[in-house]
């Protein structure tokens, strides 16, 4: 059976990555650039791991709702448009993870 690759998990892994170099290049941010890269590849990883097992959510579901919120705090107190963005994809991910584990029973 081939893998069915997770692509908007991964689209959304990139985008939080991209998000952290954007800060350090425009703000000389070193933990902008820090937290993209490690919320990147965590929730990269957890895009792959749900490409092998569709139910397994969990690093995915912790990497975008931590980001949610500490990128929603951060749009909220800066009104900047790239917190504003990964809070509001982090959201979506999230909102998409909740759809996968009421449509699929889990494992935890």
């Amino acid at each position: 059976p081939q893998m069915e690759y997770d692509w908007l998990g991964f689209g959304y892994a990139a985008l939080v990555a991209a998000g952290g170099v954007v800060g350090y290049a425009k703000a000389g941010s070193v933990p902008s650039l820090a937290a993209g890269l490690l919320f990147g590849g965590l929730a990269g990883l957890g895009a792959y791991q749900q490409s092998k097992d569709p139910r397994n959510v969990w690093l995915s579901l912790m990497a975008s709702g931590t980001l949610s919120a500490v990128m929603g705090m951060r749009f909220y107190n800066s009104r900047k448009a790239m917190p504003g963005i990964i809070a509001g994809a982090s959201l979506l991910m999230v909102g998409r993870l909740g759809l996968q584990m009421m449509e699929k029973p889990l494992k935890p």
